[in-house]
């Protein structure tokens, strides 16, 4: 069974260096973004109107892709003082019970993400008028790696036969 449990945590750092990959990818366009937007304000004659726009999506895309690598390395909002103090049995059971909870919640974002994603190609962004479906599509696809991970930290931890979780296991 530990094989199973290695597997998936292996899986999980797998999915977690692409995510990682395209928040840093998105970072470098934001930090480009808002360097055109500053020296098109202060320094060149040139009107340039999208960077405004465009650094608040590219941030907010960020934001919710980093949301499945905290779950990989279970960083995300948790009591551990109590969780580390239970034994490694309850802690185990604990652990998948709030991942199927965790599960659940981001199931319901990944399809009212679709249907936001849908109901965006009639709506327009105030500056670009592009239309909002594309900068929406951030809210689905963040919620797909969330869930991907939690079913693969899920997996570890009821497999692991050692006790140990995935949020110890990223400490070791």
């Amino acid at each position: 069974m530990q094989s199973i449990a290695d597997t998936a945590i292996i899986s999980s750092r797998k999915v977690n260096w692409l995510v990682e990959r395209l928040c840093v990818g998105l970072m470098v366009l934001l930090v480009l973004d808002v360097w055109l937007g500053v020296l098109a304000r202060y320094v060149l004659p040139v009107q340039v109107t999208f960077t405004e726009e465009l650094a608040r999506y590219l941030m907010i895309w960020m934001a919710l892709l980093a949301v499945s690598s905290g779950i990989c390395y279970r960083e995300h909002i948790g009591v551990l003082i109590i969780f580390q103090r239970l034994p490694p049995r309850v802690r185990k059971w604990l652990a998948v019970l709030f991942d199927l909870i965790a599960l659940g919640f981001f199931l319901i974002i990944l399809i009212y993400g679709i249907g936001m994603v849908e109901r965006g190609f009639s709506r327009y962004t105030m500056i670009e008028s592009i239309p909002k479906a594309y900068p929406f599509i951030g809210v689905p696809l963040a919620a797909a790696f969330s869930c991907i991970q939690l079913v693969l930290v899920a997996i570890h931890d009821f497999y692991s036969d050692d006790g140990v979780t995935a949020a110890e296991r990223a400490e070791i």
